[in-house]
């Protein structure tokens, strides 16, 4: 029998894949509830277009989840995203540097669907890695 966690797992997961793999930028749709709470872009607009900025920077970017934990409603991802500066990022002309940096995203998941999404990037890892330090 399948758990409410193994299912969560499973639309974090496959949201993860749509949205920040392929993305599929109007997939917020299909995983995210009409109540949707972003603590981390201020909406699900918010969401996108920060989502619009990595892709427009970096667009070979690949996001791997590392580690993936469930308890009740909740689900906790731990992932890296890798890529290549290939794009303005915050006003950074593009350098052709990689990046490899850690990211946490906490998820709320209700009856399938996402309502909640906080989340915590290594930014100064990041920042050294376009600027080649």
């Amino acid at each position: 029998m399948i758990t409410i966690e193994q299912k969560n797992i499973e639309t974090v997961s496959a949201f993860i894949e749509a949205f920040w793999n392929q993305s599929d930028m109007d997939c917020t749709e299909q995983f995210l509830s009409t109540d949707y709470q972003e603590h981390s872009y201020q909406s699900k607009e918010g969401l996108k277009q920060f989502a619009g900025k990595i892709l427009e920077a970096f667009p070979d970017k690949l996001y791997t989840v590392e580690e993936i934990i469930a308890q009740g409603e909740k689900v906790i991802v731990r992932m890296v995203v890798k890529g290549t500066h290939k794009g303005v990022f915050f006003g950074n002309s593009p350098t052709g540097n990689s990046i490899d940096v850690t990211l946490y995203r906490q998820y709320r998941v209700v009856d399938g669907k996402i309502a909640e999404h906080r989340g915590w990037i290594d930014m100064m890892t990041m920042w050294r890695q376009i600027q080649g330090n």
